[in-house]
């Protein structure tokens, strides 16, 4: 089978294609391309000359094993399947999906023991590294987060797909709107991208979040969903919400409830939280804190105005990019003005702001101000879609689109 190769990916997980003493932890939002990244490791290893009976793929959303739900049908599963791999050498073991499984930790730490086996496994939800997995295995795992495509990678899949080239810039609108989920983009119809999405996000409430949760109310929670989707990038606070759903929506809903349908959705991968940073006290704070889009589609397909609102959608579009580079984000916060991130790895620090332009001299000065507080040597970014970047006081003035074109990375030097 023929896959996409999302290569940002692969080479994160290549060092370890050989080793039985680390399981190989792959999360995201479904649909974000996890099944077919197994798949593409599953190719590479079959290329470098591996038999192909010691190449195992279990896929546990497939309807031949949805009444594989415990230990140990999992267990015999893995053992039938094992039973089959005859050539001599290493075994590669791919599930996917293995979630569907409750208390599959026991069964797939019981085959690393065994040794002799390389195993990979994926998860929709962030429920995958809780329990067992997480406590018992503590540097006997590596976990690799998956996003949705990247706009490079947008652009890849859709000469993966033969699809009409078009201008870069109709290709970033496009991207800004519909968003990155791999087989979206085999659809040319916006109504058919959206029904898609709309899709993914019920499977995302019924198969990840009512399987570890019951939501009592399902109209409150849709509504605690729209109201995070519909103000992403923007700063939240749970007081603000009730507010909102109270005289609004003629809703009430207790504190500790919205907090447990935040923390649902935080999960199940549709919201990513980007807490805020306190620059003198070096500090993270509480409240404030603001919620990006696990993929830009998900507004789109809740939404019946297609209009890019650039402002966070740029910011969202960054974030994700940073993120899957595994960088640490944060909300920058200077006494009382506000660094839109700031991005760390070990223990260095840049500061990022982001705007669709900075042409008109208001809007130039409110962005640069934040930098005109900070004076401890780390570098300064300001990322616009602005075709002639600035120079002035030392900001690192990039055009987005290009960057996020480019597969850009943060120097940090």
């Amino acid at each position: 089978m023929s896959t996409y190769r999302r290569e940002h990916y692969l080479a994160k997980l290549r060092p370890f294609y050989n080793d039985s003493g680390l399981i190989k932890v792959i999360t995201g939002i479904r649909r974000c391309g996890k099944s077919s990244l197994l798949i593409t490791v599953l190719n590479e290893l079959f290329e470098q000359g591996i038999p192909e009976t010691n190449l195992i793929y279990l896929n546990l959303d497939r309807r031949e094993y949805r009444n594989v739900t415990t230990p140990d049908q999992l267990d015999q599963l893995i053992e039938q399947a094992m039973s089959n791999a005859y050539g001599a050498g290493l075994r590669y073991l791919f599930i996917d999906e293995v979630q569907n499984v409750k208390g599959f930790e026991t069964v797939i730490n019981g085959w690393r023991e065994e040794g002799n086996c390389s195993i990979f496994i994926t998860g929709s939800n962030s429920y995958l590294l809780s329990g067992e997995l997480a406590t018992k295995l503590t540097g006997r795992y590596i976990k690799l987060e998956m996003f949705t495509l990247s706009f490079q990678e947008y652009l890849g899949m859709r000469n993966f797909l033969n699809k009409p080239e078009i201008p870069v810039s109709q290709a970033f609108r496009d991207y800004l709107t519909y968003g990155g989920f791999p087989k979206s983009l085999e659809y040319d119809d916006p109504d058919a991208k959206a029904a898609y999405i709309q899709d993914v996000i019920g499977q995302i409430f019924n198969k990840d979040i009512t399987a570890h949760k019951k939501v009592r109310n399902r109209d409150t929670f849709t509504r605690v969903q729209d109201y995070l989707i519909n103000n992403f990038a923007a700063p939240t606070n749970l007081s603000g919400i009730i507010a909102y759903l109270k005289h609004s929506e003629g809703i009430s809903i207790k504190r500790e409830t919205l907090a447990s349908y935040v923390r649902l959705l935080e999960s199940a991968k549709i919201l990513y939280k980007c807490p805020r940073f306190d620059l003198k006290s070096r500090k993270s704070l509480r409240g404030g804190e603001k919620y990006y889009l696990a993929d830009p589609g998900i507004r789109f397909a809740r939404n019946t105005d297609t209009r890019v609102s650039y402002g966070p959608s740029l910011e969202n579009a960054l974030y994700t990019h940073l993120r899957s580079k595994g960088y640490d984000v944060s909300v920058g916060t200077i006494g009382k003005l506000e660094c839109d991130f700031i991005v760390r790895k070990r223990n260095q620090y840049a500061y990022i702001q982001v705007s669709m332009s900075v042409q008109d001299p208001q809007v130039e000065e409110r962005e640069y101000r934040p930098f005109s507080k900070l004076a401890d040597g780390y570098p300064k970014y300001l990322f616009t879609l602005d075709p002639l970047p600035l120079q002035r006081d030392g900001v690192r003035h990039l055009n987005l689109m290009e960057f996020l074109q480019n597969d850009g990375d943060i120097d940090f030097n």
